[in-house]
């Protein structure tokens, strides 16, 4: 059974499927972004033969390492390891891009995919009112019944609250350095982007 079928459940996981099926088909490999104890990358593995998960938390990396699999868990800051330039056909990201400068986040993600690769993040947003009430009242909602009937799993990576960029900046982030992504906001108070980076 996989760890998203299984018991854990939080806002997080809940959107794991939106971006396992974002993957291009025969793609080799990928990159987690902001891996925390490397649950997504154990499921990106399932399909993709070479996933490398990166994170600045030492205890969670630590923690994914203690699984067994073939995923590359690698201790350190996205934005400066030197990874080659479009070396993968997929990044993903879930909840990261509010820990680091989102634009700068978005252009490294962007460099580092093939030609054809894809891009897909969901991430968090800071909500501004009184736009954003229908939004944030549904998703609590939404969250209470999850939580109800699911439980909730408390991940262990550090948490930045509240998120420094808004969902309408980060669409227009989106719309400025990724031209003809997807981006949608979803009810539990997150956000997609799904990008497939043009053929030379």
């Amino acid at each position: 059974m996989s760890e998203i079928t299984g018991r854990r459940w939080n806002g997080n996981i809940h959107y794991h499927p939106r971006i396992l099926r974002a993957v291009p088909d025969g793609a080799r490999r990928a990159l987690d972004v902001g891996c925390g104890e490397g649950m997504l990358a154990r499921e990106l593995r399932r399909t993709v033969p070479e996933v490398v998960g990166i994170d600045l938390d030492a205890p969670s990396i630590e923690q994914a390492r203690e699984h067994p699999g073939d995923v590359d868990y690698i201790l350190g800051d996205f934005l400066t390891h030197p990874f080659e330039p479009a070396s993968f056909d997929a990044v993903v990201s879930v909840a990261t891009l509010h820990h680091m400068d989102a634009a700068t986040g978005l252009a490294r993600m962007r460099d580092l995919l093939r030609p054809g690769g894809v891009l897909a993040v969901v991430g968090l947003a800071r909500s501004t009112m009184p736009a954003d009430l229908p939004h944030d009242l549904a998703g609590t909602v939404l969250g209470a019944f999850f939580r109800a009937t699911k439980g909730h799993w408390q991940h262990p990576s550090p948490m930045v609250w509240p998120p420094p960029v808004t969902y309408p900046q980060m669409r227009r982030l989106a719309a400025e350095l990724l031209p003809g992504s997807r981006y949608r906001r979803h009810p539990l108070f997150r956000y997609s982007i799904v990008w497939r980076k043009p053929q030379a």
